[in-house]
């Protein structure tokens, strides 16, 4: 247990609740072409970031714990810095050293993944993300595994491709597709056969999260597994046809099955073989491991359930130790901000839909599940409308917004986070129009809780994790608009590398810290703010708050 913090005697705590409002994929673009927050009617977020002290915080690359500033921040990863208030090395960083060290091919699980199908002469399988977006996966990584594979003997490999168009450009996936198949046709000699077995959309298949859709599984099952789908003799062929088909960007492409006589499957999972989900994130990983690993499984028929020996990428659920083997071990995050809070009597709620329940509770604590206090912790969940998510951009945001001002007004917590998912959520769709009135939505929801934080006597931070809504549409290095096939500007579905808002709403400020703030900082930096707007100390080694008390 954590000692609690120490109070700040230069700083009155306010009679009300500290409210930290994560607007998830909302920043400040490059560009006025394609930015949906800057091009949004929001009067009510003007006026705060007009009238309310503010400055702009890093969200991506190395201030979030990403490999390079070219890295593209994501939720996990900045629901990790925010909640821990400090920056760990985080999933694609810790895979490319652990390949690049040889440690991962040292491990025991490697080496008995291989062994396996060695002794039983047996598929070794790979199942994953399909690009290198970066931010689930990368396919240098697959790259690297194969290679060794390879040399260790593997004589047959399958991959079943989870086609992006979210993390990289739209309609993409023929980019990885065709310079990946003559990679593989480098390595089938003396003997091997490596080959490309099934794939599909990651919206479509298998990668759902927090229970949101099991049905996104069993079409992920049906494919992966048991071979059972729609036909085609090669991966180019089928995105070829289904684009044509069902005029999908990439994300949304209905799953395929590759098959050299049009009747049998070239790569189900059978019994015997070895299979690595090779997604280092865990949010999207959690529901196939589940299908491939638990005895006591009620969500869809799986039979019949191949005996495999299977593997994550890393521990995707540490307090749950999901899966029960993995390739590289997660980021140790420890003293996070609810820790801390919980130790020192703070009363907390943690507020999302379903599409980012996880993003507020699991991996704001440091990858862990569970509440630090049953008696100081609520959490609430808003369940997500299983639709597609631009013919509903507002989401849950109303729903979430009526729980938050009831809780502000109740007195009970001290503390509030909540996770707006609509500036992500919808921004990765490209479709601009629904950006727009997922702004205009969160910018009415705001206002309600502004109004109830100062009828209250509380203090609102306004932030995000990353961007997305601020950068709809591709431009090219020089900033000319990209175009599309059809002449129209090329939607962009990715997140963003812009900085994000932070915004302090502090109606009874009374002149504690200075209304410039300081600049430069990451968005692990909220963590220390949200502790000293709640009169304390922020702990030793946390990344400076945004408020600069030096008046």
């Amino acid at each position: 247990m954590l000692e609690a913090l120490k109070k700040n005697p230069r700083f009155n705590k306010r009679k009300g609740p500290v409210v930290l409002v994560i607007l998830d994929g909302v920043g400040f673009g490059k560009y006025k072409d394609g930015d949906a927050f800057l091009n949004a009617w929001k009067p009510n977020l003007q006026r705060l970031m007009d009238e309310s002290p503010m400055t702009k915080l890093k969200a991506h690359g190395l201030a979030v714990g990403m490999p390079s500033n070219d890295d593209m921040g994501n939720s996990e990863v900045g629901h990790n810095a925010i909640g821990s208030g400090r920056v760990f090395a985080q999933g694609a960083k810790l895979v490319s050293d652990a390949i690049a060290n040889g440690s991962m091919f040292e491990g025991k699980t490697w080496k008995d993944l291989i062994k396996n199908c060695l002794d039983k002469n047996s598929t070794l399988h790979f199942l994953g993300l399909f690009s290198d977006g970066n931010v689930h996966s990368h396919i240098d990584h697959l790259k690297a595994m194969l290679e060794k594979a390879a040399a260790e003997g593997v004589k047959k490999v399958r991959i079943h491709t989870l086609l992006d168009g979210r993390d990289v450009p739209e309609t993409s996936a023929l980019e990885y597709i065709r310079p990946f198949e003559e990679f593989l046709a480098s390595l089938n000699k003396d003997g091997r056969d490596f080959r490309i077995a099934s794939g599909g959309g990651r919206m479509f298949i298998t990668m759902d999260r927090y229970g949101a859709n099991w049905d996104m599984v069993k079409k992920g099952w049906d494919v992966h597994v048991r071979g059972n789908g729609h036909y085609f003799k090669n991966a180019e062929e089928a995105v070829t046809s289904l684009r044509n088909e069902t005029h999908a960007i990439d994300q949304d492409l209905p799953p395929f099955v590759i098959s050299d006589d049009g009747k049998t499957p070239v790569g189900p999972i059978k019994d015997g073989d070895s299979v690595i989900y090779f997604n280092f994130r865990g949010d999207r990983a959690i529901e196939i491991t589940a299908a491939f690993e638990e005895d006591s499984f009620d969500r869809f028929d799986r039979s019949p359930r191949p005996n495999v020996l299977y593997a994550g990428m890393m521990e995707y659920d540490g307090d749950l130790h999901v899966p029960k083997r993995y390739l590289v071990n997660p980021p140790t995050i420890d003293r996070t901000v609810d820790e801390y809070l919980c130790a020192s009597g703070v009363r907390q709620l943690a507020i999302s839909e379903t599409q980012k329940f996880g993003h507020v509770t699991y991996f704001f604590n440091g990858n862990r599940s569970g509440k630090f206090d049953d008696k100081l912790d609520d959490y609430v969940e808003v369940p997500s409308d299983v639709v597609p998510f631009e013919q509903r951009p507002w989401m849950k945001c109303a729903e979430i917004t009526d729980k938050v001002c009831e809780a502000i007004k109740s007195g009970k917590y001290d503390f509030i986070r909540l996770n707006f998912a609509n500036g992500d959520m919808v921004g990765h769709t490209g479709i601009y129009q629904s950006v727009i009135i997922a702004i205009n939505a969160l910018d009415i929801c705001v206002e309600r809780i502004r109004k109830d934080v100062a009828a209250a006597g509380g203090v609102m931070v306004i932030s995000a994790d990353h961007g997305n809504s601020d950068d709809m549409i591709e431009h090219d290095k020089k900033g000319n608009v990209l175009l599309n096939p059809e002449g129209r500007p090329a939607s962009k579905t990715s997140h963003s590398l812009n900085p994000v808002p932070c915004i302090i709403y502090d109606p009874d400020y009374k002149g504690e810290y200075a209304k410039e703030l300081n600049e430069g900082l990451g968005i692990s930096s909220l963590a220390a703010t949200c502790i000293e707007l709640l009169g304390f100390n922020a702990p030793e080694g946390y990344d400076p708050s945004v408020l600069n008390t030096n008046t």
